[in-house]
């Protein structure tokens, strides 16, 4: 695994590329990772692919909750699919909040 010293581009190959494909700078540019920073990097994508299924999942309870809501069967369900909607995008801020952490501080990979 290789990072571009120019751009921080993470290249995955037994060698670096001839030139960066993100901004375009010589192979020369390219350091090789360690297995610890590789491994970190690998780490941190499976992380983020969890992170964002749990966004998706938490927009397919908003759309139920907003049929529930809509459906309108009594007050106590109403209460219910509200605070599901309530807490869905809740946790969609969370998630939004801990990726863009996860990019200022180099971890996204």
């Amino acid at each position: 695994m290789w990072r571009c010293k120019s751009c921080n581009y993470i290249w995955d190959d037994e060698e670096a590329p001839d030139s960066c494909p993100h901004c375009g700078a010589a192979a020369a540019q390219f350091g090789a990772l360690s297995d610890k920073a590789a491994d970190l990097i690998e780490s941190s994508r499976f992380t983020n692919s969890l992170l964002m299924q749990l966004h998706l999942l938490m927009e397919q309870v908003i759309e139920l909750a907003e049929d529930g809501i809509d459906d309108n069967l009594d007050p106590r369900c109403v209460n219910i699919f509200t605070l599901a909607m309530e807490q869905a995008e809740a946790m969609q801020q969370l998630v939004k909040a801990q990726l863009q952490e996860h990019a200022g501080r180099g971890k996204w990979g």
